[in-house]
């Protein structure tokens, strides 16, 4: 079995939901970074931020990661599958060996 075509949409829908599952993890170890920094400036008194900064940068990675990783990854997700399509138009698709749910338990 050969994967001729790969649909744009579907493939910018499941990596725009990929990216931001990825956002959300990069936000949530952002704000734990932010959260244990800020804690420990504010007994520094640094004059230069205020002592919230850290916290407030740290929720805000939380919400702003998960968004921009999304639409990056609808961006990413279609240009590789127009990409994939103009390729395997002109060298053929990639091959793919694929078994049915009953052959899969079946020992070989």
């Amino acid at each position: 079995m050969i994967l001729r075509r790969i649909g744009v949409g579907s493939a910018a829908k499941v990596a725009g939901v990929m990216y931001a599952v990825l956002g959300l993890i990069a936000g949530l170890i952002i704000a734990l970074i932010s959260m244990v920094s800020a804690g420990l400036l504010a007994g520094a008194q640094s004059e230069e931020l205020p002592s919230w900064f850290g916290a407030a940068f740290g929720v805000g990675a939380v919400v702003v990661f998960p968004i921009l990783y999304g639409i990056m990854g609808v961006i990413l997700g279609a240009i590789t599958a127009a990409v994939y399509n103009a390729v395997a138009g002109i060298v053929g698709g990639v091959q793919l060996e694929l078994r049915d749910s009953a052959q899969a338990l079946t020992p070989r």
